[in-house]
């Protein structure tokens, strides 16, 4: 697989991996027991630059390529997904829309101190009544003076137990449908913001989504991001983005539940022989590798042309959809190949099969991308 990668690009894998292994998979099932966020490592990772990896060096970032960016994420989201998701979110859908469609003072203002994870950002886009079909939402930021008053009630908000900087998509002008839908960043702090009770959820434990409310917030209208009525257009961008680093996540779980399969397929003996000798066994480690190693090449895919300054959004939908299918599928068999052990939580895989099983739902559910994905094949 490195014959797709730069020196560069292979040398920021070693360094993340052996930061990973030093740090962070040590405490990853502990953090997921106790459903708790590692400041401690975050703060480290925040200082390595993973907080700012595309973010350019004179804003602070570590300004590297989009191919760095997914290595950045499958390897942390190997060692803990929950990490990943923090950084792949954090990164894709709250630091690059300020970067992409931001002025120069918001820029000034907001990117440094995300880049180096100082202040955690956060896209609140989903409501009770608007998931998948963003158009339905119903937040309102209505100028009054010099400023928005916000409403808003956003759910499921990944880092929102701890963001500090979050992109809020609100209806501007009521009366223009999906035209009427702006950005507008609400900061932490900020009298009416309210941060809700953290979801007790099934993977992703260390991940503090909650939902963020507003109530009669007032904003400051220069911390709208672009135009009023771009909201749809630089949330798809966004999105776009996030779902190759949402794919990138998913093959880091599926890496490290073939590993994990590996390893005790070796070590565990049924009928006086290593299970791994088992015909049974070694056909699913078979196809577990080789449908990681698909899921890894259209991840690749997906950032060499963002790279290169091509349309990736069909690539990154298919990225998302086949790797997210893929790790619940890996996982799957991952946890089969540990029999019972494989159920209980001594062993990693089955905090690996729950962390899998949401990446087919966020960044876009399987069924959504595959609309995505027909719409550009037939011009729909």
């Amino acid at each position: 697989m490195d014959t797709f990668l730069t020196q560069k690009n292979r040398a920021v894998r070693r360094a993340v991996r052996s930061f990973c292994d030093e740090e962070v998979c040590p405490i990853a099932g502990e953090i997921d027991h106790e459903a708790s966020f590692p400041w401690e490592v975050v703060e480290k990772m925040g200082k390595l630059g993973y907080f700012g990896i595309q973010v350019p060096k004179e804003l602070g970032g570590a300004g590297l390529d989009s191919m760095s960016y997914v290595i950045v994420i499958e390897e942390i989201s190997r060692a803990c997904a929950s990490l990943g998701l923090c950084v792949t979110v954090h990164n894709s859908v709250a630091v690059f829309p300020i970067l992409a469609f931001g002025n120069d003072e918001q820029k000034t203002k907001w990117i440094p101190c995300l880049a180096r994870g100082e202040k955690i950002g956060a896209f609140c886009l989903t409501e009770p009544n608007a998931g998948s079909d963003a158009g339905s939402i119903e937040a309102t930021a209505i100028r009054q003076g010099d400023h928005y008053t916000i409403n808003a009630n956003k759910v499921f908000v990944t880092n929102g137990g701890v963001a500090d900087i979050c992109l809020i998509f609100a209806r501007t002008d009521p009366e223009a449908g999906t035209r009427g839908i702006s950005v507008v960043v609400a900061e932490r702090g900020t009298p009416g913001f309210v941060v809700g009770d953290l979801e007790d959820l099934c993977g992703m434990r260390a991940n503090p989504v909650s939902s963020i409310r507003l109530y009669d917030c007032a904003v400051p209208l220069k911390n709208l991001i672009g135009e009023e009525g771009m909201g749809l257009k630089m949330g798809l961008a966004a999105l776009d983005i996030g779902r190759t680093g949402i794919a990138a996540q998913a093959v880091g779980i599926s890496q490290a539940a073939l590993e994990e399969a590996v390893k005790y397929a070796r070590q565990r003996r049924q009928f006086g022989v290593p299970i791994a000798r088992h015909q049974a066994i070694a056909t699913m480690i078979a196809d577990m590798a080789t449908q990681v190693d698909a899921a890894r090449l259209m991840v690749y895919r997906s950032a060499t042309l963002r790279d290169k300054g091509k349309p990736f959004s069909q690539a990154s939908a298919m990225a998302k959809l086949f790797a997210s299918e893929t790790s619940t599928k890996v996982t799957d068999m991952a946890v089969q190949i540990h029999g019972g052990y494989g159920y209980s939580r001594l062993y990693p895989v089955e905090r690996y099969y729950r962390d899998a099983r949401v990446t087919r739902i966020y960044e876009g559910t399987s069924e959504i991308h595959r609309m995505v994905i027909s719409k550009e094949i037939l011009g729909a």
